[in-house]
């Protein structure tokens, strides 16, 4: 199918510099003077008051000249612009009127094209006053160069050049206040429009995600099988080459010991992002968090034995009976608990401790390790982020998690070769859970 491109008329190029509204203000107002001042210099004058009005003509064409390429040069002053322009305007066609006969002087009608163009750029008000300088000037130039002009010739100037002027300016000012909704609504139509393409691509990114998230779930749960198969084999071949005295048996022994670990942590790996992506709903009742965290100490302070770490347990006996998920929440203290033995090295200590802040309670895990570095820190919560070997990464994350079912909120600080410590503080009340 062929495509037809737009065509431009040739003359478009020409119109572009006045889509600006100040350079087409500029040049309307040099095409009503300059043209108004040439045709009313067609009038006959008395030879008294003759004066060279095509030279004036050509002069005052340069002048707004001038003003179109002020505007386009400074944009930013283009309102000063234009007010100057507005006070020479008015003084030249007062000048007009003095040398050219006064209240008789023809040039009294430019006052007509300069107090509306003007009214439409300034306002309907500015367009009533001008109308009173412009009654007042034909006043004045009236009694410096007789005839005088009569009141009446002075109220109906300003009737009927105020009028329309005021007439001008309201629309000028409704045209205006309409084009600024338009560019509101405009503005706010972007922005939408913005939010709802980011929102798309959100959405689209998401669906990939959870589809990404039900394969690796169904491969994760296909794979446990196979993995608890080979640790079986593995441990049964270790059984079948323990006995053997030999170098070969030796040598076999160390190789299936090494099965096994592997075996061992790709299981464990599988049922951390098991319970990940199939985190359960909690079951609230009433329970002691004093007992849970006495509980997690005394599963682990065997392990910790064998690392040479010293577990410490200090609960708070007013810490009352609350309404907890144990299970969950004893996992989320594990998980700490875990993290912590793995940052202290031989001979450090891992302390325990719960206390009673009035309507919240805290359960606090600090080790004796390095600490944690500023760059690690950024990203401690984060999803499968992990700086150990064959971490997941969703520890952390999965006690976050449980923290928040349970209406409350883990934090950390640390310094560095000081350790670290973990504070989770749990509300008293249970939060409503729908």
């Amino acid at each position: 199918m062929a495509v037809t491109v737009p065509t431009r008329e040739p003359w478009a190029g020409l119109f572009r510099p006045l889509e600006r509204d100040e350079r087409l203000f500029a040049v309307l107002l040099a095409f009503v003077m300059v043209g108004g001042l040439a045709t009313l210099g067609l009038l006959p004058l008395r030879p008294r008051y003759r004066v060279d009005v095509y030279a004036v003509v050509i002069w005052f064409g340069l002048y707004k000249a001038g003003i179109l390429a002020l505007v386009t040069v400074n944009p930013r002053a283009t309102r000063q612009i234009f007010i100057a322009a507005l006070c020479i305007d008015t003084l030249l066609v007062f000048l007009l009127l003095f040398l050219t006969g006064g209240g008789d002087s023809p040039f009294v009608n430019l006052f007509y094209p300069l107090v509306a163009v003007n009214a439409y750029y300034f306002g309907r008000w500015v367009g009533l006053f001008l109308a009173l300088v412009a009654g007042l000037l034909y006043w004045a130039a009236a009694s410096l160069a007789p005839p005088a002009a009569a009141w009446t010739a002075v109220v109906n100037l300003m009737t009927f050049v105020g009028l329309p002027a005021f007439a001008v300016g309201h629309v000028a000012d409704r045209e205006r206040r309409a084009r600024s909704q338009v560019e509101l609504l405009n503005t706010e139509l972007t922005g939408t429009l913005t939010r709802l393409r980011a929102a798309q691509e959100n959405l689209v990114e998401a669906e990939r995600m959870a589809t990404v998230g039900r394969l690796s779930l169904k491969i994760a749960h296909e794979v446990r099988n196979p993995i608890a198969a080979i640790g079986l084999n593995a441990e049964l071949l270790g059984d079948m080459v323990q006995g053997r005295v030999s170098e070969d048996g030796t040598e076999a022994t160390a190789l299936v010991a090494a099965i096994r670990d592997q075996v061992g942590a790709l299981d464990a790996l599988t049922e951390e992002y098991l319970a990940f992506a199939r985190f359960p709903r909690p079951q609230f009742e009433e329970d002691s968090v004093n007992d849970m965290v006495s509980a997690v100490a005394e599963f682990v302070r065997p392990l910790a034995a064998r690392q040479g770490i010293v577990v410490k347990v200090a609960t708070d006996p007013a810490v009352p009976p609350m309404e907890i998920d144990r299970t969950l929440l004893r996992q989320a203290v594990l998980n700490l608990v875990k993290n912590g033995m793995e940052a202290v090295s031989q001979g450090g200590s891992l302390t325990l401790t719960t206390a009673c802040m009035g309507d919240t309670v805290e359960i606090g895990i600090t080790d004796s390790g390095a600490g944690i570095s500023p760059e690690v820190g950024r990203r401690l919560f984060e999803q499968f982020f992990t700086t150990k070997p064959q971490g997941t990464g969703l520890g952390l994350s999965i006690s976050r998690q449980i923290v928040e079912e349970h209406g409350g909120k883990i934090r950390w600080h640390s310094a560095p070769g000081a350790g670290a410590t973990f504070t989770m503080t749990v509300p008293v009340q249970k939060a409503a859970h729908g």
